[in-house]
């Protein structure tokens, strides 16, 4: 007869030690259309480590299994740095916020920290309207701040 109270303690114990290998989280604004190479932040001082730990352990950005690459390590300064230029539009579409999550993994012994990259958008798309000019009646007394939709 097997014991069943040794289940869920052996289940406990794989979860706290899966929670030890993820530490800290790191979060970055990036203006979509950033030229390659540009520095999006800097890992090492952000999650304070020693330059030398980057290089010694082997730390690298994984994408989970997508064929993008949208930034790199740079072992030497501790840079994230983009390696192409990131079109908000065609990542995220129409959606209010554009995420882009990645994982820097440091190996001897396994590290992992979460890092998310928000997309911002440069408005690089002018707005397109079916007439050239548009008149609107807006009172005086409306409210400040107020909104007012444009017919199409």
């Amino acid at each position: 007869m097997k014991d069943k109270g040794l289940r869920p303690i052996l289940l406990l114990a794989v979860f706290f030690a899966a929670l030890d290998l993820v530490h800290g989280d790191l979060s970055y604004s990036v203006p979509e259309e950033m030229k390659r190479d540009s520095v999006i932040g800097n890992v090492a001082k952000d999650l304070g480590l020693d330059l030398r730990v980057l290089s010694s352990r082997k730390a690298r950005v994984d994408f989970g299994g997508t064929r993008k690459r949208y930034c790199d390590m740079n072992l030497r300064t501790g840079d994230l740095i983009t390696s192409e230029r990131i079109d908000r539009e065609s990542l995220c579409g129409k959606k209010a916020s554009c995420l882009v999550t990645v994982d820097l993994v440091l190996e001897n012994p396994l590290e992992l920290h979460r890092v998310s990259l928000h997309v911002q958008d440069i408005n690089d798309n002018s707005p397109q309207f079916n007439e050239d000019l548009i008149k609107m009646e807006i009172r005086e007394s409306a409210d400040r701040g107020g909104r007012f939709s444009i017919e199409e």
